[in-house]
Parts: C-alpha cells; sequence; structure tokens
C-alpha cells in the first residue's frame, strides 16, 4: 500500500510474504527440486528423498519406485512405538541403506528417541540396540564397525556395539593436538554449533587405517572475544584464540599422519612441517591406487602461487611430489575455494589435473610418477567438475562453463582421455547441475532456469534418458507471490566486458511507478552470485526483499570466478574490489536506463562477511550513488583478516596496497544510512573490525547505527532471524521512507537434509 506521495507502507502480511521466500521455507515448498543420490557402494543403485517418500533408483533397469514398503512400515512403527505415524510423513532420521553383512532388504533408523530395525522382506519393525549414537563430527568406517572420534585433542575410535574403545594418539598437547581445525573461525564457532570436537579424517577403504593430521598452533598470537551475557547468567566470559594474520612470521603448521587401528602404530608423513594454508587444506587429501594403497594429498604454498599433488605411501610414511605447478597469481585445484578439488587419480595410477595454466580452466593427463602426457581438454570455457572417468573407454564426463552464450551455464560434455571425441551431451538454454555416482554408467542430471525448478533424470553415456525422476513446478511459491527474476547481461566499468546478474521485480510490480533499488552483494574471488539456476542464490533474501517493494539486483562483477584466469584475477592485488564496484555501479545505471521504473537515485546495499566489506565501502567511496547500507559481520579491515585469504587473493600487503583492504580511511566520505551488524563471538570476522571502522567515524564525526548480536558466531546462528527483520526494518526505514510493521520473524529452521546440494 502506498500513500499519496508514492511511499510504500508495508503490513504484518508483507513481511510475512517475504519470510516465506527465505530458503528454510522455500525448499519446503518445491521439495522435488533437491534430488541428493545416496549411493549404493557399488554405484548400481542410489536412493533420494522426493518430498514424502523414499525412493529407489536402479538406473541400469530403469526403475524409479519406492525404496520401501512406507505404508506397512507407518503401520508397523506405530504398533511397535506406540505413537501414531503416517506414511507421507515418516518421522525417520539417521537412515542407514545397505549396511554391510545385513540384509539388503533391512534398514535402520532413529525415531521417538529410540534406534529401529525394518526389514521389507518380513514387514517385521523391532527396537534395536545399535551401540551409542554416532555423534556429529564422528566418522563412520566403511564396513559400518568402527567409529572414529577426538577426545582432547587426541584421535580415538570405539566399536559400532560399544565394547571397545581405544586411543590412536595419546601425545596430543594444548595448541598441538590431532585431527581438529585452526582455532581461527572455528574454536568458537562450532561448540555453538553443537559440534564440540569435529574429527576431519579419512577411513581407508578396508576400514583398518584414518589419515589425518596435527596442527601446531603454540607460536600463534592470541585474541579475545567476550562473552557478555553467558547462558548460566555468570559473569562476562573470555574466549581465546590462536589467531595469526597477514604477514605474520608465525603461522599454524600442519603434519600428515596415518593411524592404524590394527597395531596402534601413528605414522608421521615424512618431510618438515607444512604452512597450514586454509582449513580447506585439511579435506585435499584421499586414498587412491589400484588397491587404495596410497594416500594423495594436495599441498599449496603459503603464498597461493604453488599447488603441488603428493603421494603419501601409508606404509612407510614417505612423500613423494608428483605434479608442481606455480604462477604468477595464486594456482587453485578448483574453480570454487569450497569446492573439491577437480583432480582425479585413475585406477591406473594417471592422474587428471586441473589447471588454469592457459588462462581457463583445463584437464591434463599425467602419468602415475608426474610425467605430463598431454591436454584433455582446451578452449576459451573451463572444466567446472569431474562427474565420472571410463577408464575402459579411455572417456571422461564433465561440467563445462563457458560453452554457452550465457558464460555461466553448466553443460555435460564427454571427452577422450586422449584429448579427442570431444562431445556436448547436452546443449540448450538449460543450467545442469549434475553429479556423477561413485561407480556406474550414468549421470543424475538436475536441469533448470531461473523460472523453472529442476527437472532431474538419469541420463547414460550418449545423453539418453534413462530414468525419469522428478519434473515439479513452481505453482507452491507462486501461490505465495513469488515470481522468477530476470536474468541480465550488461558491460562492466571498462566498457566492454559482458557481465550478468539477476533482478527481481517487486511483488505486485506496476511499471507506472518508481522503485528503490537494493543491491544484494557478495563480490568474493571465491564464489559468483548470480546463478542461471533455479533457486540457487542459496539464502532466498533478494526474493524477500522483493516482496518488501525493492527492485533486488544481484551482480556477478569482474573478480569473481567460473570465468577467465583473467576475470578472476581482476581482484588480484586489489582485494577491495573497487573497480568490481565501479562495475555494480555501471550496471544499475544501464538497468535504470532499460527499465524507468528503477529509481537509481535510491539505491541501498546489503551484504554478509565480504558482502559486509563491500556494502560499507559501498557506502563510503560511492556516497553520490549508495544512500544506505546493512553491512553484516564484514571484514573492514583485511590486512588483519585471516593470512590465506588475504595472502592468497591479494599478494604482498604495501603501505600503499593496503588502501584497497581498509574501509577506516574512507570514513570521511559517509553521507548516507549506514548499519553495521556484528557477533560478538564472531571467530572468523572478528568484531574489532567494525569497532575500528566506529571509531573512525566517530573521529570523522560521522553518524553510524551499530547492532552487537551477544552469544553468536559469524552466522548469526540462532538469532538470524532477529538479524533478516533488523536488516529489512532498516532498509524500509530508509529507503522507503516509512515506519516498517511490528511483525516478528520465528526462528528459522534448519535446512533440510535432503535439500542440501553438493558443492562447486
Amino acid at each position: 500500500m502506498s500513500d499519496p506521495a508514492g511511499r510504500v507502507h508495508l503490513t504484518d502480511i508483507d513481511y510475512a510474504r517475504a519470510e516465506q521466500m527465505l530458503a528454510p521455507y522455500r525448499a519446503r515448498l518445491v521439495p522435488q527440486a533437491a534430488v541428493v543420490p545416496q549411493w549404493s557402494d557399488d554405484g548400481a543403485r542410489f536412493r533420494y528423498w522426493s518430498g514424502t517418500r523414499y525412493v529407489l533408483v536402479a538406473p541400469a533397469a530403469g526403475t524409479r519406485r519406492g525404496a520401501f514398503d512406507h505404508e506397512r512400515l507407518a503401520a508397523a512403527l506405530s504398533q511397535a512405538s506406540g505413537r501414531a505415524v503416517e506414511a507421507d510423513d515418516l518421522p525417520l532420521t539417521s537412515v542407514e541403506f545397505e549396511v554391510p553383512g545385513r540384509d539388503p532388504e533391512v534398514i535402520r533408523f532413529s525415531a521417538f528417541d529410540a534406534r529401529w530395525e525394518w526389514s521389507d522382506r518380513t514387514g517385521t519393525c523391532k527396537q534395536v540396540e545399535d551401540g551409542p549414537p554416532v555423534g556429529p563430527g564422528e566418522i563412520v568406517s566403511p564396513d559400518r564397525a568402527w567409529v572414529a572420534f577426538r577426545r582432547n585433542g587426541n584421535v580415538w575410535v570405539r566399536s559400532r556395539d560399544g565394547q571397545r574403545e581405544f586411543a590412536l594418539t595419546d601425545d596430543a598437547e594444548p595448541h598441538w593436538d590431532y585431527g581438529g581445525f585452526p582455532d581461527a573461525a572455528t574454536k568458537v564457532k562450532l561448540p555453538l554449533l553443537g559440534l564440540d570436537s569435529v574429527l576431519v579424517a579419512a577411513w581407508s577403504p578396508d576400514s583398518t587405517r584414518l589419515v589425518t593430521h596435527r596442527i601446531d598452533q603454540r607460536e600463534l598470537p592470541e585474541q579475545v572475544l567476550v562473552e557478555a551475557a553467558p547462558s548460566d547468567g555468570g559473569r562476562p566470559v573470555a574466549h581465546r584464540i590462536r589467531y595469526p594474520m597477514p604477514g605474520d612470521e608465525a603461522q599454524a603448521t600442519m603434519t600428515w599422519h596415518v593411524l592404524d587401528i590394527r597395531t596402534g602404530q601413528n605414522l608421521v608423513a615424512s618431510g618438515e612441517p607444512e604452512v597450514l594454508t586454509s582449513p580447506y587444506a585439511l579435506d585435499r587429501r584421499w586414498w587412491s591406487g589400484e588397491k587404495e594403497d596410497a594416500v594423495h594429498v594436495l599441498h599449496q604454498s603459503r603464498d597461493g602461487r604453488t599447488l603441488e599433488l603428493r603421494r603419501l605411501d601409508p606404509g612407510t610414511g614417505a612423500m613423494t611430489t608428483l605434479v608442481a605447478e606455480t604462477g604468477r597469481t595464486r594456482v587453485d585445484p578448483a574453480p570454487y575455494l569450497h569446492a573439491p578439488p577437480v583432480v582425479r587419480i585413475l585406477e591406473s595410477g594417471e592422474i587428471l589435473w586441473w589447471s588454469q595454466r592457459d588462462g581457463w580452466g583445463h584437464l591434463y593427463r599425467y602419468s602415475s610418477d608426474g610425467e605430463l602426457l598431454g591436454r584433455v581438454t582446451g578452449g576459451q570455457w573451463l572444466v567446472r567438475r569431474v562427474l565420472r572417468v571410463d577408464e575402459e573407454r579411455g572417456q571422461v564426463w564433465f561440467l563445462a562453463n563457458g560453452l554457452h552464450e550465457d558464460p555461466y551455464i553448466r553443460q555435460i560434455c564427454r571427452v577422450d582421455l586422449d584429448g579427442g571425441g570431444f562431445v556436448r551431451i547436452t546443449d540448450d538454454d538449460l543450467d545442469h547441475d549434475a553429479v556423477g555416482p561413485p561407480r556406474g554408467d550414468y549421470i543424475v542430471d538436475r536441469a533448470s532456469t531461473v523460472a523453472r525448478p529442476p527437472r532431474t533424470r538419469v541420463l547414460g553415456d550418449e545423453g539418453q534418458v534413462l530414468v525419469e525422476l522428478e519434473a515439479p513446478n513452481a505453482t507452491s511459491l507462486e501461490a505465495v507471490g513469488w515470481s522468477p527474476p530476470e536474468r541480465f547481461r550488461t558491460t562492466a566499468a571498462d566498457g566492454h566486458t559482458p557481465i550478468y546478474g539477476l533482478l527481481w521485480r517487486p511483488h505486485g510490480f506496476d511499471p507506472a511507478r518508481r522503485y528503490p533499488i537494493v543491491d544484494h552483494t557478495y563480490p568474493g574471488p571465491n564464489i559468483h552470485r548470480a546463478s542461471p539456476a533455479f533457486g540457487d542464490l542459496f539464502t532466498g533474501e533478494p526474493e524477500a526483499l522483493a516482496a518488501l517493494g525493492f527492485a533486488v539486483v544481484a551482480l556477478d562483477g569482474r573478480g569473481t570466478p567460473v570465468r577467465s584466469k583473467a576475470f578472476l584475477d581482476h581482484s588480484q592485488g586489489d582485494l577491495g574490489m573497487a573497480a568490481a564496484l565501479d562495475d555494480h555501479v555501471a550496471a544499475i545505471r544501464e538497468l535504470g536506463r532499460r527499465h524507468p521504473w528503477l529509481d537509481t537515485d535510491r539505491v541501498g546495499i546489503t551484504g554478509h562477511s565480504g558482502g559486509g566489506f563491500f556494502t560499507a565501502r559501498a557506502l563510503l567511496t560511492r556516497p553520490g550513488f549508495y544512500s544506505v547500507g546493512v553491512a553484516q559481520a564484514g571484514p573492514h579491515d583485511f590486512s588483519m583478516y585471516l593470512p590465506f585469504w588475504v595472502e592468497h587473493n591479494h599478494g604482498e600487503i604495501t603501505e600503499e596496497g593496503r588502501r584497497a583492504l581498509v574501509n577506516t580511511p574512507h570514513a570521511g566520505n559517509l553521507r548516507g544510512k549506514l548499519l553495521l551488524i556484528d557477533a560478538e563471538l564472531d571467530d572468523n570476522v572478528l568484531p574489532h573490525q567494525s569497532m575500528r571502522l566506529v571509531d573512525a567515524l566517530i573521529d570523522a564525526d560521522a553518524d553510524v547505527d551499530m547492532l552487537v548480536v551477544p552469544g553468536v558466531e559469524h552466522n548469526f546462528q540462532g538469532r538470524y532471524h532477529y538479524v533478516t527483520r533488523r536488516t529489512w526494518d532498516y532498509l524500509v526505514r530508509h529507503l522507503h521512507g516509512t515506519e516498517p510493521p511490528a511483525y516478528r520473524l520465528a526462528p528459522f529452521p534448519p535446512m533440510p537434509d535432503w535439500a542440501v546440494q553438493p558443492s562447486g
């Protein structure tokens, strides 16, 4: 509703509608959009959750059916538990299918605080003693006989029946322990999330050994976070974390260890301890080889400019470098920081290696001892993810970016391992978010657009449809006011580079009106923001802001991934992304010329973490364009942030280059309305970053608003509904120019497990 002056007055109904746009609620409105396969060990079958039922798929047979008899199980569980159970609302958690040594028709699951076993063949449901439950952060062995876990910094194992338990390491010391994470960004966060002692390790396929690491943080400087309002009501609590900064000589180091549950041996990999460049390095190791008799690890130098593939002999500890690549800027093992490495060790021992050495991202083939045999793919496009490899036929299937007019659209391709026989399996306008099985001659393909939910199919070698899985529509979303965004292309501030984004029209759109704009931003070099896939902007926040009467823009400017290496490296040496900010300004101005209903005199911006930095930077360096901003958990001084992030993505910090990393020198430019929201216990972006910005704003006699949320970590877990509502209220108050309603958001439900898609 608007007044005679055209100002929008929102109601509780508008806020309630916006709430339904957020990701946890939206996922439940289109549950068939998320097909997350649970593979059988041999890859011949998989199961997934389809809205109300578990489904079993056998691609070779072309069949899709219920994974078990839901009606019979519901009746049997009702009788056995004394609780009413509906077939379309089974309260099953921690479901185990095809447990080794058991009838494949038998499943185990948790319900009503107990463990149950169901036989689809006999129709019996009984309560079972399954040993101590597997806790969060614990790891079950492939044969399901053992559980590995951390205790007081050491690695332990126990048998699943709870009868045996013993330590595999016993010499952990404070700040020098096994199988954990570095303090920075995890020490305070994980306990707040109920993950007090997560173990990072990998079982050998025969369930006899574990590969893990030991981190040494003894020489690192401490930082202190103060918990002002502890849950017990007592005095404030100081949380001390080891937190190095860019340029510090002292950094965390690590060694690799192979632990044998048969002998108790703790085998240390040869060589000097290596600098722990980032938490992601801890997962960049895997068991491999024809008989899974080796461990391969990826090592990245501290500056990120050298990447090595090393082979660790789990019997001797010998470490051998097989492939080494050095670049002018950082050398990555995948298009995304958080994505699994696009590296495969074949059964023959040969290596598929992903590299941007030619300015894109392509596959190269190496011998088992590291000799380059040739390139596998090439061209002005990149390999996004390897889906599967058929060594017998000498072929590899993969996802590619850059083969479509829209370079972010993913297509499925196949190529021979010798570099010949390139084939596009898909060649359409759909984005294909496909995954491959651990074994098997097929691919699970989720194909969508921003307007069309994913149509999920199982495809064969040539792209033929083996099984149709799901084809949902957006009717339930549209019923609560959703409409798809417009996918747009515009030109960067350099006047020639094409850039892409999404534009959401306000709910109740009227082209005769003029709408304020919100730039919903995350500009980091680790992820691109505006996907061509359905609902792929993971928060749902742009859709929610559109429900509040804003036009919302999400954009991928220069300096972001899955384009060329040159496009990504635009941010190298300029992590402040000043030029990418110019791309945002140029794009929004161009959109304003295309669409007269966009009011480019009323532009706001909001973002979290790197987006929080970018939000403040927008108001401080483009005060004539951006007038309102909400910066959540922003690292406003990157020179005091996590070392790997800055040293990999920016490079060496010089006095001259420091201005590109810090917002405080620009404090005197603030003209608009800025709200800083920070988490009191943020061990990732320490809250002192915002305090330093506030200090500079006070010195500049500039007005700023600030909210510090007690008792939460970087993502405001448990209180993000409050942070979201305060963000909405601020934008409504200062962009619409009206008072928000008194509506209060409920705490967000968690994203269901079945809705979490593979990364990358």
